[in-house]
């Protein structure tokens, strides 16, 4: 079965947060002081979580990420995840997390089922990582990275907010990383989730990303796979790994997008970045599967068409990415 929105394109992933709650403070994900912690009973329960992904997938969702906040802190999260495996035509089950717990759980995480990993990992320098992270321990990052290899998954995608005069020195650092690692280093755009002054000082195009790695190196493009991201993928000539140029901001690839989220606290959306959000609770307290569905089919039918941002402006109300699963 195939799921398709009002304007053809077929909407095949879901993303779904399992927590609001995080072990890092990345300030570009949410506040200095932190967000107020949704309470126990405002967070859906893995059954019903479970169910919106038996919905999902029986309108045509093949392919279910899990995302927080930062989705190991939460207990139980690898039984979940082993439910969710069994899902009958569900073919690709991935997970994104910040790596601070991945070397303690790698190995529950492949045993369970999960196909691949995405880990944040914004800078290779201690001090600097530490800063953008409020506090984050750049070595266990790393040593959660050999750990997934260790426990059989692909070389998990690593995934690099680039923000100017914060962490694009580092831009040949990382993409040097794919001479000798199997990884996909994934360069994102910063995208302002959070209402700060003068933020477009941190914007760099990822143009002007690619540019800067192809003046010291020839890049050659990369087909994608078909549960692959919205990202450009590059390589260097004889380079193990990859290269991925993901630009929300300033080249948004709406066109192609496949995905709808939903939060922790059971709100749907078709867009990150749109203010327009359904709350799917009424359907899973009791659970009403054929009224979740006809809802989830509703909202990708209105999937708007783009969103709204740019290096000049937004127009969405402020979030933390950490509520909405980024």
């Amino acid at each position: 079965m195939q799921l398709s929105d009002s304007l053809g394109r077929n909407i095949n992933y879901l993303r779904l947060s399992v927590t609001d709650r995080c072990n890092m403070r990345c300030f570009y994900c949410m506040p200095k002081e932190g967000i107020v912690k949704k309470k126990h009973e405002a967070v859906l329960s893995y059954e019903e979580l479970q169910l919106i992904a038996e919905a999902a997938v029986g309108l045509g969702i093949e392919k279910i990420r899990i995302t927080g906040g930062e989705p190991l802190v939460r207990a139980g999260i690898v039984g979940f995840l082993e439910r969710l495996a069994r899902i009958p035509g569900l073919r690709h089950l991935a997970l994104t997390t910040n790596g601070l717990l991945l070397a303690d759980m790698a190995a529950d995480l492949y045993r369970a089922g999960v196909q691949r990993l995405n880990v944040s990992l914004d800078s290779l320098d201690p001090k600097i990582f530490s800063d953008i992270t409020r506090g984050g321990d750049l070595k266990r990052v790393l040593d959660g990275l050999d750990a997934a290899e260790r426990a059989g998954f692909p070389p998990p995608k690593v995934n690099v907010v680039i923000m100017r005069g914060v962490n694009d020195a580092e831009i040949l650092d990382f993409a040097e990383m794919t001479l000798a690692k199997r990884n996909s280093i994934r360069f994102i755009e910063y995208m302002p989730a959070i209402k700060e002054e003068g933020w477009q000082r941190y914007c760099i195009s990822g143009n002007e990303i690619l540019q800067r790695i192809a003046d010291r190196y020839t890049l050659e493009q990369v087909d994608k796979g078909k549960y692959a991201g919205p990202s450009r993928d590059f390589r260097i000539p004889g380079a193990k790994g990859s290269i991925g140029i993901i630009t929300a901001v300033s080249g948004h690839f709406c066109n192609e997008c496949n995905r709808i989220r939903v939060t922790s606290t059971g709100q749907a959306k078709g867009c990150l970045f749109s203010d327009q959000k359904t709350d799917l609770v009424p359907f899973l307290r009791p659970p009403d599967l054929e009224q979740l569905q006809k809802t989830l089919r509703e909202i990708v039918m209105t999937k708007p068409e783009r969103h709204g941002i740019s290096c000049d402006g937004y127009a969405h109300q402020n979030f933390a990415m950490s509520q909405v699963g980024g």
